[in-house]
Parts: structure tokens; C-alpha cells; sequence
């Protein structure tokens, strides 16, 4: 079950940070997501601050503390959580895959991290 929880927690922290960088670096792709949910570009790196930070709080869940680690998972979720529920107030489907398969992840790192405390 470690080597699960491990190859999950990594692939949550490789996706979020290089969600952070697309956010930071105002991708084009990240811009019009934005727009057509109706999220202000302004919150762009707001955005990325706290997927970054997510992915960091992982990270040092890992090699350090880990309640810090379920914290970053737990943080993680709740924004994806919100990434959903903004998709589905406005009805943009289309692409609401992405928020999704971030949000299992980020869940699953929560879920096996809280069994290793």
C-alpha cells in the first residue's frame, strides 16, 4: 500500500506543479479555460499560488511531516472540488475531465495519506 500511496502523492505533485507553471506563464489554453468558466484572468496566479503550494505541501509530506502532506492533499481537494462545481454552475462540460481527474487524485492522496498517519 505504501508503493500506491507514494506513486499517487507523486503524480498529484508532477500535475499540480506543472498546472502552477501553465498558470504563472498565463498559457493561452489556461486563459480561455478561465474565460469561459467566467473566472477573472486577474486570479491566475492566485490560482497557481495555491496549486503550487499544494504540490510543495506534498512534496514535504513525503520526506517530512506527513500530517503537512494531508493537509496540502486535503487543500488540493477542496479546490478541486470548487473547479468542478464551477464547471457545472456554468456548464462547461466539455473539458470538465481535467478538474475531475485532478480532484481523484488530489482525493486519493488525501485517502492514502490518512491512512500512513
Amino acid at each position: 500500500m505504501f508503493v500506491v500511496y507514494i506513486v499517487v502523492t507523486l503524480i498529484t505533485i508532477v500535475a499540480n506543479a506543472a498546472e502552477a507553471v501553465l498558470n504563472f506563464r498565463r498559457a493561452q489554453s489556461v486563459i480561455e479555460n478561465m474565460t469561459e468558466v467566467r473566472i477573472p484572468v486577474r486570479m491566475l496566479p492566485y490560482l497557481g499560488a495555491l496549486k503550487g503550494a499544494g504540490a510543495l505541501g506534498l512534496t514535504a509530506g513525503l520526506f517530512g511531516p506527513r500530517p503537512l502532506g494531508v493537509a496540502a492533499a486535503a487543500g488540493l481537494t477542496l479546490f478541486f472540488v470548487c473547479a468542478v462545481a464551477v464547471h457545472l454552475r456554468t456548464r462547461v462540460l466539455h473539458n470538465i475531465a481535467f478538474p475531475v481527474l485532478f480532484l481523484a487524485f488530489a482525493a486519493a492522496s488525501l485517502a492514502l495519506g490518512l491512512t500512513r498517519l
